[in-house]
């Protein structure tokens, strides 16, 4: 399949594993298996943890009924063929265990990933204040974001501001979505009283807010090439 450690193209690296059931989100795969135990959830981690080249690649939260995987290749901060195959590997050991990669039915969300966006006019005069009190860390290659070194809160980045909005928020969320549930999660916001304020950078973001103006992002990885 190529060069193991070249970076793939969000298009690409979707189209190789949405048949699985994994998803493509910031530069992850994502999936989860649902196990219904915690005793499986944790026979299950341990088989995929085994899994010949894991390392470096795999991350995952057991929970009391189903692993979260995420699979990325860590010496590129990007995903890779490498990835993809460990991908299909630990779908087939889900499938000999009869348990699925693939989202399941009755309303279960899927994977997704939150980051906390933050407009400022001076990022580097704010942005140790943000780590210190977060305890996070600075997110590898040199960006300004931050992230949780532990992998359980949501990233940190900061957008560069031209002039002050004292009447807008500054601070927003990015829900990073499977990129064929964005229209689905956009529609149950609507419905739950938020309302659409921005789409002409869709599908990569759509803007939306709540009755009182506070905005979060939907975003997916298409339109960003």
């Amino acid at each position: 399949m190529g060069n193991h450690g070249e970076k793939l193209s969000r298009l690409a690296a979707s189209d190789a594993v949405t048949g699985l059931g994994w998803r493509y989100i910031l530069g992850e795969f994502r999936t989860h298996v649902r196990t219904g135990s915690l005793p499986l959830a944790a026979d299950v981690a341990a088989r995929a943890a085994a899994v010949a080249g894991a390392q470096g690649h795999l991350r995952m939260d057991v929970r009391a009924d189903r692993v979260i995987f995420s699979l990325q290749t860590a010496e590129v901060a990007w995903v890779t063929p490498r990835d993809v195959e460990l991908a299909r590997r630990i779908s087939a050991l889900a499938g000999e265990l009869r348990l699925s990669t693939r989202p399941g039915g009755g309303g279960d969300r899927s994977v997704q990933a939150v980051e906390i966006g933050i407009d400022a006019m001076d990022i580097a005069a704010v942005r140790p204040f943000w780590q210190a009190v977060l305890g996070y860390a600075g997110e590898p290659g040199g960006g300004n974001g931050l992230i949780d070194p532990l992998g359980q809160g949501p990233a940190v980045w900061f957008q560069q501001m031209d002039a002050p909005r004292p009447q807008r928020n500054r601070i927003h969320f990015d829900v990073s979505v499977p990129h064929d549930e964005a229209r689905r999660r956009i529609r149950d916001t609507i419905a739950a009283g938020g309302k659409l304020v921005h789409d002409a950078e869709a599908p990569a973001f759509w803007v939306l807010a709540d009755l009182e103006g506070n905005e979060a992002c939907v975003t997916t990885w298409q339109g960003r090439d």
